[in-house]
């Protein structure tokens, strides 16, 4: 029989859970002053009377007197029993649940492990920052000097320094009692299959500790000083450690101020940090993925304004579109996003260093609302004075629109976008009823595939469908080659024949390449070469959602997509194309013969 599950355990683990996270995902949640408030899930009201505290880690609710802790929370509204409850906040953090009993040999030695781990990172946090202060640490000093940090920002994010040996936190822990196959598992040691040697994962870096909402040191960021790759580097994923839901510098921007109402989302660890050397302490930053919804869940249920920061070149725009994308679902009425480009060749740290702070949170705050970048995206290269392309203007429009959450602000955006358009709101509120948005005339669509007869129930749920509908043309030409990677074999030989204009274009040509180069005919195979990119983000996020078609017709339907972009191409006029073609150069893809052949002759058509 199982043994009790030990006190401390429990302790530790409600210490490093969210109540706010875990009651928000269950009970629509609104931020007001320091606490969260909503319609309490335990008695009918009308007027919200719940409230959680993020501070206390507790919530209550007025109305009914129901109050408790993140595992009282998942009693009550679950049904859970007390072991079950405990279970589930464990999986929250990759946590096996220990148990205790002499006749219970296993579940000792599981307590002994987790015990390692909890006090593992902390060790090796105060043993990066020992070291950045000893003679061996003088390099990373200098290098954190001539980035202008002053002693009080380095003690505030716990800056450390990595040794360059290869194994002298291995050493350190081993000392202290912590095996190797601990330091492996929670990504300090890396272990070569081989030779079976393992060896300190951060070797002569400057050392920025990744703290979870309550101050645990969860992973490690790394920046080399020498010339070693790469240049930054970020623990792997761990029991504690899943990036996709952590951001740097979310516990030191609420140690900074409790009362935050706007978080900033920038790039990397050393923006953040350069950011707070100038006072502006409500920086985060993504840890080596794209804005997942994991993250702005979690910062929403903090703040009611997030504004995203982005580089002004293409692949800052590309993320820009990632990131709306993403935070659409998100936008209940409260809640604001804008869009903050930087001028090409600047980031946060730099900017704000040449600007000061008060020239970057001018720019802060006039970025643009997402409704005006969401209109500004969609009119992007396009002529709306001509019908065909302010319906697609309208199209693309309107399929992001659809994936607001109902209420005010899907409202205004559908009449706003009836006044930019002159067609009558009546007739896109029709259109987003029945999910025609963003599809390609039904004449060019292959049998099967007709709005008017769409695939059979089984392939499409009405969840399905709103997803599909804000999803552009491209993206669905390149959906199927995710799930059939043998269509390939059906494209033309050059693809030429992909939309330039469209963001997702270069991704396609990549997969495309990559398809024919392997010969692969697995999709996971496929995941896998682009895993822990943002291109490798955006293909399973199209993997998750099923085609609409049916898998006998696919082929057909991408047949019918390259026909479609084919004839759109033609159609274009020669200044349109040669745009095109040469941006791609700019951007530093490399053409093939015969584009290069295009581009010339279009360069002396124009000329002519």
């Amino acid at each position: 029989m199982a043994g009790q599950i030990p006190q401390r355990f429990i302790d530790d683990l409600l210490a490093r859970v969210d109540v706010v996270e875990v009651v928000g995902e269950r009970v629509k949640l609104k931020k007001a002053g320091r606490n969260h408030s909503g319609l309490c899930p335990f008695h009918q009201e009308k007027s919200p009377s719940f409230t959680v505290s993020a501070d206390k880690q507790f919530y209550h609710c007025f109305g009914c007197g129901a109050h408790g802790n993140a595992l009282r929370f998942l009693m009550e509204y679950d049904k859970l029993r007390f072991p079950e409850a405990v279970e589930q906040l464990a999986a929250r953090l990759g946590l096996e649940v220990p148990r205790e009993g002499a006749d219970d040999p296993r579940a000792q030695a599981r307590e002994r492990k987790r015990k390692e781990g909890v006090n593992l990172l902390e060790l090796s946090a105060s043993f990066f920052r020992e070291r950045l202060r000893m003679p061996e640490g003088q390099g990373a000093r200098e290098y954190l000097e001539r980035r202008g940090l002053s002693s009080e920002v380095v003690r505030d994010f716990g800056i450390g320094y990595a040794p360059g040996g290869w194994e002298s936190l291995k050493r350190h822990l081993g000392e202290r009692g912590i095996a190797d196959a601990v330091q492996i598992e929670y990504g300090l040691l890396v272990h070569r299959e081989d030779s079976g040697r393992s060896y300190d994962r951060f070797r002569d870096r400057v050392i920025f500790p990744i703290r979870d909402i309550r101050g645990r040191t969860i992973a490690f960021g790394g920046r080399v000083l020498g010339d070693a790759k790469p240049k930054y580097l970020n623990s792997p994923e761990t029991p504690v450690f899943h990036k996709g839901r952590e951001l740097y510098g979310l516990y030191e921007a609420r140690q900074a101020n409790p009362r935050l109402e706007r978080l900033v989302i920038v790039e990397g660890y050393m923006d953040v940090v350069a950011l707070a050397q100038f006072g502006i302490r409500n920086a985060v930053a993504t840890l080596g993925t794209a804005t997942t919804e994991d993250h702005l869940g979690r910062l929403f249920r903090m703040v009611d304004e997030v504004v995203f920061c982005f580089d002004g070149d293409r692949a800052g725009r590309q993320a820009a579109n990632r990131a709306l994308e993403t935070v659409l679902p998100q936008m209940i009425d409260g809640r604001q996003a804008r869009f903050l480009f930087l001028p090409e060749g600047e980031d946060p740290d730099t900017l704000v260093r040449r600007e000061g702070p008060a020239g970057f949170e001018d720019r802060v705050t006039c970025a643009s609302p997402l409704s005006e970048y969401l209109f500004e995206h969609a009119a992007q290269g396009r002529d709306l004075d001509r019908l065909e392309e302010r319906e697609r203007f309208a199209s693309q429009v309107l399929g992001a629109i659809g994936r607001l959450p109902e209420g005010v602000m899907k409202s205004l955006l559908l009449t706003e976008l009836s006044r930019r358009t002159g067609v009558d709101q009546s007739s896109f509120e029709t259109l987003m009823s029945r999910g025609e948005t963003e599809t390609a005339p039904s004449s060019e669509l292959p049998p099967g595939s007709d709005i008017s007869s769409p695939p059979p129930p089984e392939e499409r749920s009405p969840e399905a469908g709103r997803r599909q509908s804000s999803m552009g043309r491209m993206a669905r030409a390149l959906q199927l080659l995710v799930h059939e990677p043998s269509l390939v074999e059906r494209l033309p030989e050059d693809d030429d024949w992909c939309d330039q204009a469209d963001p997702e274009a270069p991704l396609c040509r990549e997969v495309v390449r990559l398809l024919k180069a392997g010969g692969y005919r697995s999709a996971q195979v496929l995941l896998a070469h682009f895993h822990g990119t943002p291109e490798g983000e955006r293909l399973a996020a199209l993997a998750r959602q099923a085609p609409l078609v049916p898998k006998g017709v696919r082929g057909a339907e991408l047949d019918n997509w390259v026909a479609y972009f084919q004839r759109h191409r033609q159609q274009r006029s020669p200044q349109e194309e040669y745009d095109a073609l040469l941006a791609r150069t700019q951007a530093g893809e490399r053409l093939s013969q015969e584009e290069r052949r295009r581009l010339n002759e279009l360069l002396m058509e124009l000329k002519s």
